[in-house]
């Protein structure tokens, strides 16, 4: 076991995941890693935001580490933990496991140098980078992300991101209404919403007149959701080379946040 980083798992927490975790491949040699220490040396990654070949070396090896996160990441597994987190999450909460309500909102963060996909410039907040398309719960639990190059217009980016929650099926069966800040407005977009995933939009502006921080009404939840990614150093800047792992890692966030909560 690696020393006792703030970024470990508990014994708790550890034992709460690994159920959903898949077993060992059938044939072959027997697994010889410890998974506890691969999740640890992964949330040790996205918490110090260090690159995968700087792991400590009480950690297992870089490469054992990042095939784990990668195959999890193409198989769902991630997604499937992430999903059942939030259900539990909200039960513990006394809430129905499938939301009535959800928030969209879209953050643009600088790119790292060497990250040439899916790059654009953000002429609005005069930010080189990505954009993340954030979907949360009225708890502020994520339902769908999207990352997009960052001259990706507020309404496409919506409407993708808004896909992949119609995509979550029974999940979602209660959800009826999207609240947006201004940049999602527009006739055009509402009308794609209700025609394509039978939700209403509801447009929260901010104040006219107003200095300062104002707090708006349901539009809050989402930027503290923001606020908590931000507490990951790796999610500060975007250091991926595809949009798929950035994503990856917003869920990974999260996952930590609810098990931590839960266990």
């Amino acid at each position: 076991m690696s020393k006792a980083y703030p970024s470990n798992l508990t014994y708790a927490q550890y034992q709460f995941l690994s159920e959903m975790l898949p077993e060992a491949k059938k044939g072959g040699r027997k697994r010889e890693v410890d998974i506890w220490s691969v999740l640890n040396a992964i949330f040790y990654i996205l918490l110090e935001g260090v690159r995968w070949r700087s792991l400590p070396g009480d950690f297992p090896a870089w490469q054992t580490v990042y095939t784990y996160f990668r195959n999890w990441r193409r198989d769902g597994t991630w997604m499937k933990i992430h999903d059942n987190l939030r259900e539990w999450t909200r039960i513990e909460e006394e809430r129905h496991p499938s939301p009535s309500e959800a928030i969209i909102d879209s953050q643009s963060v600088k790119s790292a140098a060497m990250v040439s996909q899916e790059v654009g410039f953000d002429t609005g907040k005069k930010i080189k980078g990505r954009k993340r398309f954030m979907t949360v719960d009225t708890l502020g639990l994520v339902l769908r992300v999207l990352v997009t190059a960052a001259n990706v217009p507020e309404r496409s980016g919506g409407k993708q991101v808004l896909k992949r929650v119609k995509e979550m099926g029974n999940k979602v069966s209660r959800l009826t209404t999207i609240w947006t800040d201004g940049g999602f407005d527009g006739p055009a977009f509402m009308m794609w919403v209700m025609d394509t995933c039978r939700w209403i939009v509801q447009v929260v502006l901010r104040p006219e007149q107003t200095k300062g921080f104002v707090l708006l009404k349901k539009r809050w939840v989402v930027e503290r959701t923001f606020g908590w990614l931000m507490g990951c150093r790796r999610l500060v800047r975007d250091y991926e080379l595809l949009p798929e792992t950035s994503e990856t890692f917003i869920y990974l966030a999260m996952i930590r946040i609810m098990v931590r909560r839960l266990a």
